[in-house]
């Protein structure tokens, strides 16, 4: 088995690389899907979410409320830190234990783990290969705004609250630059595959139900 960390800033063509990966037969585990599974209703992480930042982080059906604590710890690196230090431990189990299935149903398996925050959560996984999609800070606050409807404060507050450019292309055996067109970024990605060995034919996903 192979694991590739896939990482990249918010808005920086990461889907993009890691569906044509998926497509060519890599498996795929996405943490954001599992940073979502390990806070639904019943589980520890979300109960020690509702004891630090209170029941207003709490929507009326037992569920986060996304929006409410996003407003708090994108303004407040201090509760950013402790919202972190509450999910990321259990979106590395989680992750070990679908890595490991993975390793178990293939041996020759080329996994891709898709982790925005690979470099802030310091993520303990022994990769083989770090890819690092990389476009330039305006052009993703762009994307956050034209395409996803955020504001402009905050989309620079959500930038702005990641690792630095810097610091993500220090981890990276591989860049694949997202500056342009889909359609180049999905090119670079077929050059990545090819390197892995991975054939022409759908593995399917690993992911949070």
């Amino acid at each position: 088995m192979k694991l590739v960390g896939l990482t990249g800033g918010i808005a920086s063509g990461k889907s993009t690389v890691s569906r044509r990966l998926e497509e060519r037969g890599a498996v795929h585990i996405d943490a954001d899907l599992l940073a979502r599974e390990v806070v639904e209703p019943g589980t520890p992480a979300l109960a020690e979410i509702q004891k630090r930042f209170g029941d207003g982080v709490i929507s009326p059906d037992g569920r986060l409320d996304r929006a409410a604590l996003g407003s708090i710890v994108f303004a407040d690196p201090e509760a950013l830190s402790a919202l972190n230090g509450i999910v990321h431990p259990a979106v590395r189990q989680r992750t070990g234990e679908l890595i490991a299935e993975a390793g178990e149903r293939d041996p020759d398996a080329i996994v891709v783990y898709n982790v925005p925050l690979l470099v802030e959560a310091q993520v303990p996984h022994p990769f083989d290969l770090i890819v690092v999609t990389h476009a330039p800070r305006d052009v993703r606050i762009d994307r956050l705004v034209r395409l996803r409807g955020s504001s402009e404060q905050d989309a620079r507050r959500r930038v702005d609250a990641q690792a630095s450019d810097e610091e993500r292309l220090a981890r990276a055996d591989i860049v694949i630059d997202t500056a342009g067109s889909i359609a180049h970024t999905v090119q670079q990605a077929d050059v990545l595959a090819d390197k892995l060995g991975l054939p022409q034919r759908d593995r399917g996903s690993v992911s949070a139900p």
